[in-house]
């Protein structure tokens, strides 16, 4: 399965919703493609808004689900998904404005197809194209394990604070409501940690790259919030072999001595790619910034080239080694 990137702004990182886990999946599917167009500069599917389709076999393939249930659970997540709705600020010149909207304008499933067709709401396409700096991103291979919406949400609500490896106290209104628990719904603090928190935080710790704990805040005996500290998983130790530098790797065909390392704008593109990548920097110290820096660093020069090769191999696209790595 292809590494393909997941992007929202933190305004819909932060909004309050409730979906599903099959209509999270074809948000976050839709997402990577309306990412892939706007890279491409397809710039005429986002002006007119044109309709995202998934297909049936694009969902099995990345959230591996039995064909049996897949076309069944696609077509329920089709006359749901029309009817969500989310809440989100917006700032203005005088305040703040606090919005609602509906996910999507129309959507559709294709019998003879498989395919699910649907038009992001208007409101939505800012949220999710021509991102600044105040964005979220990750790879949907992470959540592709996950079987739990409350799992993603709280996955997303995490890497937002990747940086810092810690998020801020969420009060008990402020969890539930961006975990997208309904109004009425595990009103008891117990009822809420076994049914959400504690489940949700099992699979992010067991399918996604990152390890989390969590603590309780209190005014007296009540708990009034959470706080949540993670850090990536660490890396398996693999056993270093010592190489003759005139020796030819069956990879790329070209000498370790031959190597050279990336320029800076290279070294800045590939960083991007690894360095959420837990078999490279699960064991370093600081967040993900600062191994994206560390990488950017490392990446020129020649022996990390090496050292990385399986990883850089495995991006999309691919490092091509016969035309980045080598001295001319």
């Amino acid at each position: 399965m292809k590494n393909e990137l997941v992007v929202k702004s933190n305004a819909l990182i932060n909004a309050s919703y409730s979906l599903g886990l099959v209509e999270q999946r074809l948000i976050l599917l839709a997402v990577v493609v309306l990412r892939e167009h706007t890279h491409n500069n397809e710039l005429d599917y986002i002006a007119f808004n044109r309709p995202i389709k998934i297909s049936a076999e694009s969902y099995i393939s990345t959230f591996g689900v039995s064909h049996s249930t897949a076309y069944e659970t696609l077509k329920d997540a089709c006359k749901t998904l029309f009817a969500r709705q989310f809440s989100y600020k917006e700032p203005r010149e005088r305040g703040v404005a606090h919005k609602t909207t509906r996910w999507v304008s129309d959507i559709a499933y294709v019998d003879n197809s498989a395919t699910v067709e649907f038009t992001f709401a208007p409101a939505v396409l800012p949220l999710i194209t021509f991102l600044g700096e105040h964005l979220t991103s990750y790879e949907v291979q992470q959540v592709a394990g996950v079987t739990s919406g409350y799992a993603i949400r709280l996955y997303e609500l995490l890497i937002a604070w990747r940086s810092t490896g810690k998020t801020p106290v969420f009060e008990l209104a402020q969890f539930r409501a961006r975990m997208g628990v309904m109004d009425g719904e595990h009103s008891r603090i117990e009822a809420l940690k076994r049914r959400v928190l504690e489940p949700a935080i099992q699979q992010v710790n067991k399918h996604t790259d990152i390890i989390v704990d969590y603590e309780q805040h209190k005014k007296g005996r009540t708990i009034t919030g959470f706080s949540f500290s993670f850090k990536p998983k660490k890396a398996k130790e693999v056993k270093q072999i010592e190489r003759d530098p005139k020796t030819v790797d069956w990879i790329n065909e070209v000498a370790d001595s031959d190597l050279k390392g990336m320029s800076p704008s290279q070294a800045i593109l590939f960083a991007e790619k690894l360095h959420r990548n837990p078999a490279i920097v699960g064991e370093w110290q600081g967040g993900y910034d600062d191994a994206k820096n560390k990488l950017i660093k490392q990446l020129q020069e020649p022996q990390y080239i090496r050292e990385y090769m399986q990883y850089l191999l495995a991006c999309e696209p691919p490092f091509e080694p016969k035309t980045l790595g080598f001295k001319p």
